[in-house]
């Protein structure tokens, strides 16, 4: 468990670590305006405008120049908000207040950052103040221990979002893309809105709910998946920690049952947005319960349960969406308000550090024994 110290509101270092992190999204932000060709993703150029992204940049760099004068006010270290007030500053002087919207060509390469910087701030916003608020382990700092590796994952996913997606979708698309489905796919799209997305999520929470539980129940494929448990402290960015192969196959399985049944265009947009924001609420470090809900939709009481350390508990709540597939299939668990105590798999010599987990799984391990493995016996 870390033992980095959790922030407290009022000290000044909140604001402070707040001023930063605008002030980077900012200096980067510049970069996608100034060369957009290279650092922003075509299919998302499609649904914001220029004008747009302009002026919440500019209310980046002014919230930065506001939370790092607060940080100076309320902290009697000001070395937070000094580095703030000069990364607005450098903003500022790479013209970030000037920056011209413009047509883009065509390259023969680029990367997600635009993509990046819009879903880290979102999700940002969204989600630490809920972990503030509402925390699971009170205790569990923001920068703990393995914040940086999450934080890498993070990145690395959405700078190559495009890649990622062209991989993930191309079986689907090879081996149903052209298939004759044309009467199911009429049917499915004449569905009301709402009826054709909650069956999108049950057909593909279906497909997944089996992928992930032989990542589970194999020990080669569990090297893979390994990683995504390795980390012991639950919070919105732990969901990002995830091995591409991995990533590869259960994407692939997923995205089957969407081109098998022909979902609308908004239809699967919606799920791409609803499984990206719902992926980080179930590994956030909250303790909200939902109530009844919980019983409908996968929460994060649901799944920490699914990241328990206890292996009295593995094997349990593979659904990604909804726990009812769980209970069909035998592997249901939600005793009450209860949490998990920990969660992660046990340390031994697990590697540390996104390089060392990215090659990991393609060594063999005396620790694969020791892992959180589904044991074959409960399936």
């Amino acid at each position: 468990m870390s033992t980095n110290k959790r922030l407290v509101i009022g000290e000044g270092f909140i604001s402070g670590y707040i001023s930063i992190f605008l002030g980077v999204l900012s200096i980067l932000a510049v970069f996608c305006f100034h060369y957009p060709e290279f650092f922003t993703t075509p299919e998302f150029r499609e649904v914001y405008t220029g004008e747009m992204m302009k002026a919440i940049l500019m209310g980046v760099i002014i919230a930065s120049f506001f939370f790092a004068t607060l940080s100076f006010l309320l902290s009697n270290k000001k070395q937070l908000a000094v580095i703030g007030i000069l990364l607005s500053a450098l903003a500022i002087a790479l013209g970030g207040f000037n920056v011209q919207p413009r047509s883009v060509d065509k390259t023969l390469w680029h990367i997600g950052l635009d993509w990046l910087l819009i879903d880290l701030l979102l999700l940002s916003i969204i989600f630490v103040p809920i972990e503030m608020a509402f925390p699971k382990n009170k205790n569990q700092s923001r920068f703990h221990d393995e914040w940086r590796t999450d934080l890498v994952y993070f990145v690395i996913s959405h700078l190559f979002v495009q890649f990622f997606g062209v991989i993930t979708q191309a079986p689907a698309k090879l081996l149903f893309g052209r298939v004759g489905l044309d009467q199911i796919h009429g049917w499915v799209q004449s569905l009301p809105f709402v009826v054709e997305f909650l069956l999108a999520l049950f057909v593909t929470d279906l497909f997944q709910y089996w992928a992930h539980r032989i990542f589970h129940s194999h020990v080669y494929l569990w090297r893979f998946h390994s990683v995504h448990h390795s980390t012991r402290a639950m919070d919105w960015l732990a969901g990002s920690r995830t091995h591409f192969v991995d990533i590869f196959v259960t994407r692939s399985i997923s995205f089957l049952p969407l081109y098998i049944c022909g979902f609308s265009e908004i239809v699967f947009n919606t799920y791409i947005i609803f499984v990206s924001i719902h992926a980080v609420l179930i590994h956030a470090n909250t303790n909200i319960n939902f109530g009844f809900l919980k019983y409908i939709f996968v929460t994060p009481q649901f799944h920490h349960w699914h990241h328990c350390e206890d292996p009295a508990h593995y094997g349990k709540n593979f659904a990604i969406h909804f726990p009812f597939i769980d209970r069909i299939f035998g592997t249901y668990y939600l005793p009450g308000n209860v949490w998990p105590e920990a969660t992660g798999v046990k340390e031994g010599n697990y590697p540390k550090g996104y390089l060392r987990q990215l090659v990991y799984p393609f060594t063999k391990s005396p620790f694969d024994n020791d892992l959180n493995m589904e044991d074959s016996s409960k399936r």
